[in-house]
């Protein structure tokens, strides 16, 4: 038996930047895996192109979680996240 697919990342293009105006509306996409490391390596491609994504696991897998938008960059890689946030400067 092979192992359910308990992750999603659901991907589409940036709402904030307008690539064609004769689009009727954003489409997004979902595609799942079956493990958090494919989930996160699939989501780095996706944020590489400028676009945004969304990530959780998949009913009935438990804990469940859910990571937005806002937090997909840290998600997908902790290391990379840190290197775009500006110093802490300190003027004591």
């Amino acid at each position: 038996m092979t192992q359910p697919d308990t992750w999603y990342v659901a991907f589409g293009p940036d709402r904030a930047v307008k690539t064609d105006d004769s689009a009727t509306g954003a489409v997004r996409s979902t595609r799942t895996f079956k493990s958090e490391v494919d989930a996160k390596l699939f989501a780095m491609q996706i944020l590489a192109k400028g676009w945004t994504a969304s990530a959780g696991t998949l009913n009935p897998h438990q804990p469940k979680q859910v990571v937005g938008a806002s937090q997909i960059e840290r998600w997908a890689d902790p290391g990379m996240a840190r290197c775009r946030m500006p110093p802490d400067i300190s003027w004591g």
